[in-house]
């Protein structure tokens, strides 16, 4: 079976898969220096910029009364339950990925009834398994570690100011809280890109239009509104 696979790879039986998997990378990844270009020139041009400066002056603002509060231990908690709550679900996927790579022999001729133009072989399904198991890993780890700085965060927030801690400024708590704020960006984008992945097991044409389909919507949740990110030009 191994050699039968390695001949096909000889053979250019997986240009489609090869091609749209790496067509569809490079949509995803043009996109994203697309974002960074357009964050530079209008610092509040995406929804994730104008969260990040607004956690600043929420922590600066929740620093500033001089005495612990209940509410930002409350929202903070909202946070953590929330990235808790996705990681959980990456573990109950992943875990579902598994059974399925166990099945692959069955499962593959099954899922390949409407791949048309790309490889049928079990080892590239199972190629396919694996990369949707990274994906989902990424996701684990994204959300853990977001749960991870938000509980720093909220020890370190009703910190008095006036104890004068150079590691326990507002800055340095804003820093602590937008770190957070990245990894769980990050586990919403590995999230989103199991779209493509999914597809993938159907065939490369599907996986394809889903990249292009879900570049479509990711400009539209990025994107700032317009009146707001107008005022900041």
């Amino acid at each position: 079976m191994i050699a039968e696979f390695l001949l096909a790879v000889w053979n250019n039986v997986l240009f489609n898969d090869v091609s749209s998997l790496i067509l569809s990378s490079l949509i995803l990844i043009a996109y994203h220096l697309y974002l960074r270009y357009k964050i530079r020139t209008n610092p509040t041009y995406t929804v994730q910029a104008i969260n990040r400066i607004a956690r600043t002056a929420w922590v600066e603002t929740m620093m500033a009364s001089g005495k612990p509060d209940v509410i930002p231990i409350q929202t903070l908690r909202n946070s953590t339950m929330a990235a808790t709550f996705l990681a959980s679900t990456a573990v109950l996927l992943i875990i579902g990925v598994l059974t399925l790579s166990g099945q692959a022999d069955k499962l593959s001729s099954t899922w390949h009834s409407l791949n048309t133009y790309g490889a049928k072989h079990q080892e590239l399904f199972l190629v396919k398994l694996i990369m949707l198991l990274l994906d989902l890993f990424t996701v684990f780890f994204s959300f853990s570690l977001a749960t991870r700085v938000f509980n720093h965060v909220g020890y370190m927030i009703n910190v008095p100011l006036s104890l004068n801690h150079k590691a326990i400024s507002p800055q340095h708590v804003a820093e602590h809280l937008n770190r957070a704020g990245n990894y769980y960006s990050i586990g919403m984008r590995a999230f989103y890109f199991m779209v493509p992945l999914v597809f993938w097991l159907f065939g490369p044409h599907f996986m394809l239009v889903a990249t292009i389909g879900l570049t479509v919507v990711l400009y539209r949740i990025d994107r700032a509104p317009r009146v707001l990110a107008n005022d900041y030009r």
